[in-house]
């Protein structure tokens, strides 16, 4: 267990699980080389829409392209975060553009941006203060339904019951 927050288990569709083979995680950037290295071999169609990130619970960001599974990118194990990131320029360097932690997949609370603060920080990227789209997921405690909760509106799009205020989408943690 990492002491850089809480770690999430994918709870999204088994049949996606099921499809991530060994070795197949996004790329591992672990350092300001490996991210020059990476955003060097996107091409300017990619830079325009976000990548698909996680944060493994070794600490280390994993990216791949948007419409990539985050339970792909994580090969299969349990992270710190996950969500959409997107880059650019600015001044003489990369930064972060927009970050956010939507991932059905794995549902992670807002609270887990530390581990993406963190990540981005080893990798020296300038960054936002927190993330720039804060999604909301909560678990249904009637119908066990996972929940987007929008405009603090916590009621179950699925059943109409109320929702808890704290994050619950995974009940094993």
């Amino acid at each position: 267990m990492s002491t850089r927050g809480r770690s999430y288990r994918y709870v999204g569709p088994v049949e996606l699980k099921a499809a991530v083979r060994p070795g197949s995680g996004g790329c591992p950037i672990s350092s300001a080389a490996d991210f020059d290295g990476w955003i060097a071999e996107r091409s300017a169609a990619e830079l325009t829409e976000p990548f698909t990130f996680v944060v493994g619970t070794d600490g280390v960001l994993r990216l791949a392209p948007r419409r990539s599974e985050h339970v792909a990118c994580a090969g299969g194990d349990m992270v710190l975060s996950a969500g959409e990131i997107s880059f650019m320029r600015e001044a003489d360097r990369w930064a972060v553009g927009e970050v956010s932690n939507q991932s059905t997949g794995y549902c992670p609370d807002v609270a887990s941006w530390p581990a993406v603060a963190h990540a981005l920080d080893d990798v020296e990227l300038g960054r936002p203060s927190g993330f720039t789209h804060e999604v909301v997921f909560r678990r249904c405690p009637n119908c066990q339904e996972h929940n987007i909760v929008r405009e603090d509106d916590f009621v179950c799009v699925f059943c109409g019951s109320d929702l808890p205020e704290t994050w619950n989408v995974d009940p094993a943690v």
